[in-house]
């Protein structure tokens, strides 16, 4: 991560333009692309892809990566398929709607089923563009809500994906950033005749994700992060889903890999542990990080984000050059078989 000059702000890692970013992905052995993408319902999506260079082994699988709420693809979000595209990865995210450069209200996401619709047609567009991985395995990937994004995906779509990396999944709001009773009650009425209202009183999610303090001033710059309190109808459709997704764990059967901090206060480790537990997928890991917070992959120090880099890398790779299933549980630097 570059340091800043003398005299000016903190620039985030890849320079001030586009230029310098595609800069800084050719230094990362990587490609970068840029888009949009017009869908049937009506609004464009903004769309990322980070590739493996054109002169070098062809790709292992495709990666479809969802962020989580208030997040973009653009800022600290690249830091990961930077990663795994240097590693041979075709990796592939959008702005979800009302997020980043896409369409819609910031941070108004009314409708999470229309989201995964949106996850489908755009894989679609890309085995359209990309006919040379016609044949590829292809995996989800997502952090916090982006990781309830992929569990509704999966049951929407079961046979098309190899595998989920969930990276503290938001399966179900945490009691410890929930707002108390009768809260909710009295939001899911107003939500009926004012969604697009933010009003919701919570606390400031990326304060209470990122541990490592220089870095909470490079979250900040992202001109793209929403500020605002959350939407009365986004977080009475979270809640909807969380608790639709905490009834079904059982009927998760994607093979998948959940990561997730002790120390998290905006998604329940517990809940990732229920996921596993109950899960009737036959090749499951969970790796449970000891002192570890929200932003596994941007916001704890950099040798706690090389573990779990690693960790996700390991087994991706196993799941590209094996059948075979395993089932294991784990916390950081404790392997143990379940």
């Amino acid at each position: 991560m570059a340091e800043s000059e003398p005299g000016r702000p903190f620039r985030h890692y890849w320079g001030d333009t586009p230029a310098e970013e595609d800069d800084y992905y050719s230094q990362h052995g990587v490609r970068g692309t840029r888009s949009f993408l017009r869908l049937p319902r009506g609004i464009s999506l903004f769309t990322r892809s980070w590739l493996p260079l054109e002169d070098g082994p062809p790709p292992r699988a495709i990666v479809l990566m969802i962020h989580g709420y208030g997040n973009d693809v653009s800022w600290t979000f690249q830091m990961t398929p930077i990663f795994l595209a240097s590693k041979g990865f075709a990796c592939f995210a959008f702005d979800l709607e009302g997020h980043g450069r896409s369409d819609g209200l910031r941070a108004f996401v009314p409708d999470l089923d229309a989201v995964v619709r949106d996850c489908l047609a755009f894989l679609g567009s890309i085995r359209e563009r990309h006919p040379e991985y016609h044949g590829l395995p292809c995996f989800l990937y997502g952090e916090s809500m982006g990781g309830a994004i992929c569990l509704l995906t999966h049951f929407a779509d079961r046979l098309g994906f190899r595998g989920a990396v969930l990276v503290a999944p938001m399966c179900k709001i945490s009691d410890k950033v929930r707002p108390r009773w009768p809260i909710p009650e009295i939001l899911s009425m107003v939500a009926k005749v004012l969604p697009t209202l933010p009003i919701v009183p919570t606390a400031d999610i990326m304060l209470k994700s990122i541990k490592v303090e220089e870095k909470v001033a490079v979250a900040e710059m992202n001109p793209m992060r929403y500020r605002g309190k959350p939407r009365l109808g986004t977080v009475m459709e979270l809640l909807r889903v969380t608790e639709q997704l905490s009834r079904k764990l059982s009927d998760v059967s994607i093979p998948f890999i959940v990561l997730h901090g002790s120390a998290d206060v905006v998604t329940d480790p517990m809940v990732s542990r229920m996921l596993y537990e109950e899960a009737r997928s036959e090749d499951k890991t969970i790796k449970i990080y000891e002192g570890m917070m929200h932003s596994l992959l941007f916001g704890e120090t950099d040798e706690n984000i090389e573990i779990v880099r690693k960790d996700i890398l390991s087994w991706l790779e196993y799941r590209c050059t094996s059948t075979s299933t395993s089932t294991t549980t784990s916390t950081a630097g404790n392997l143990e078989s379940a």
